[in-house]
């Protein structure tokens, strides 16, 4: 189920032109290429083996292919058309179902195609500019992941055994430990050399091919020193490859320092922007961005607003006008943004926890952006100018924001660039039915650059009610 718009679209008419725009076919000329670090990308997120509708179990024998993931080449122009510079995939290595349960990281899925397939969309994606992203599950495997299997026939002391974690029974003996109990999913053991090694393998595989860096699922239970003893081989054979790991919460600081990765998700802030808005508190945001500016002073977050593994946004919040909130300090605050595939569309899909519960927020695709329904690309065009507004802005992947005005309902953040004060921008968020007229001088300096249509251009610190605007110089 989908539902689409924003406030301020003029009319029906508007929807139906934007539905019918050609997107033009992108060279890396097209879109402002502010720099070619991967940490400076706004990422399209993909979860392919959903997006492309592939089996939800492996195919069986592993011989049988379906050349799905060249379905992804139809899709390149629009990201670009979106304003991103980057494609962060979901797993799309052999494995038996939801691709976490992954059986061979040298393989890709026989759902998604073959090597030949990967290679393609690499090119097609680099030709346009955009870099590519893999995610990698190196914390557990799938049962039917070889050397489990051998492992299982064999004892724990033997070389196949010393590949997994075990865990003490009540009756005194041992158990293969599994992944925040999910018997499905058999932990690794980080400190076996043969683990790291074969890690350093895979990540170092796939870069040669064209990768340009990795998501590193569930990271929060890996040891950082783990990282520590793979990333090095790596980085010097792919020096300007980027690691971003999966922390849900925990030091996110000290991990970095500790791990020698790059970035880390960032879920306390992914939280307090759709918390604060349904629960009418902005101090909630207030707490989470001053959080959000120690981890600056570290790292660069990977920012989100929605995720393979979440609740969509159309769907969390209780005001659909919210919506132009959120993502206006999704691209005003520092950070390395990403968008969820249909978010950009206010597709709706609620995560529920049960067998099967990704289901609703991991749909397919249509086979190409034509064949998207028309009410969702006025979210699209919102989407569209924030980026712009962002691509415009580079030194906002380092940008601290200060909260310059606070109450329940609104809240007034300035973004500056900290080696550059004179670099900012100022986001005006009003969630209360009455307008809001903020006590700010702006000293005449600073212009409407984005808002939700509604705002007043007489007077820019005048934002309507449940409405938002953002300021430049």
């Amino acid at each position: 189920m989908r539902s689409g718009g924003y406030r301020g679209c003029s009319s029906q008419n508007d929807i139906d032109t934007l539905r019918r725009v050609k997107i033009p076919a992108a060279t890396p000329n097209r879109v402002r290429n502010h720099s070619s670090r991967v940490d400076q990308a706004i990422w399209w997120q993909v979860y392919p083996l959903g997006f492309l509708g592939a089996e939800p179990v492996a195919l069986q024998p592993y011989a049988e292919v379906r050349h799905r993931l060249r379905g992804l080449e139809a899709w390149l122009d629009y990201a670009v058309h979106l304003g991103c510079s980057g494609l962060l995939l979901g797993p799309i290595f052999a494995a038996e179902s939801h691709g976490y349960d992954t059986v061979d990281h040298l393989r890709l899925d026989p759902r998604l195609g073959t090597d030949d397939d990967f290679d393609h969309l690499v090119t097609g994606a680099h030709r346009r500019g955009l870099k590519v992203l893999l995610d990698g599950v190196f914390n557990h495997v799938g049962r039917s992941f070889p050397r489990f299997v051998e492992a299982a026939a064999a004892d724990a002391d033997s070389p196949a055994g010393r590949w997994f974690q075990r865990l003490p029974t009540d009756d005194g003996r041992t158990e293969y430990a599994t992944f925040e109990g999910h018997g499905h999913l058999v932990t690794l053991n980080h400190d076996e050399p043969a683990v790291a090694a074969y890690v350093t393998r895979v990540l170092t595989h796939w870069l040669d091919r064209g990768a340009d860096g990795w998501r590193l699922d569930a990271a929060y239970a890996i040891p950082a020193s783990f990282w520590q003893e793979v990333l090095p081989p790596v980085r010097r054979r792919h020096p300007d490859a980027w690691f971003v790991g999966e922390m849900i919460h925990g030091d996110y600081a000290g991990y970095i320092t500790a791990s020698g990765l790059d970035s880390i998700t960032q879920y306390e802030l992914w939280k307090a922007i759709w918390s604060s808005l349904n629960d009418q508190n902005f101090f909630e945001l207030a707490w989470a961005l001053d959080r959000h500016n120690g981890f600056l002073d570290t790292f660069a977050p990977q920012t989100f607003v929605g995720n393979h593994d979440v609740t969509r946004l159309a769907s969390r919040l209780d005001h659909p006008d919210h919506l132009g909130h959120a993502l206006a300090v999704l691209f005003v605050a520092g950070g390395v943004p990403s968008i969820y595939a249909g978010d950009e569309q206010a597709f709706q899909g609620v995560k529920e926890e049960r067998a099967g519960g990704d289901d609703a927020i991991r749909p397919a695709f249509p086979e190409s952006p034509e064949g998207l329904p028309p009410e969702g690309w006025p979210t699209f065009e919102l989407h569209r100018r924030l980026i712009a507004l962002r691509r415009r802005h580079p030194w906002l992947v380092g940008a601290r924001t200060k909260v310059e005005h606070l109450t329940n309902r609104s809240c007034a953040l300035r973004a500056t660039a900290p080696d550059h004060p004179d670099h900012d921008l100022l986001a005006l968020l009003n969630i209360d039915e009455q307008p809001y007229a903020f006590p700010l001088d702006t000293d005449g300096r600073m212009v409407e650059v984005a808002s939700d249509l509604n705002a007043s251009h007489d007077d820019p610190v005048l934002v309507p009610g449940h409405g938002w605007a953002i300021l430049s110089r």
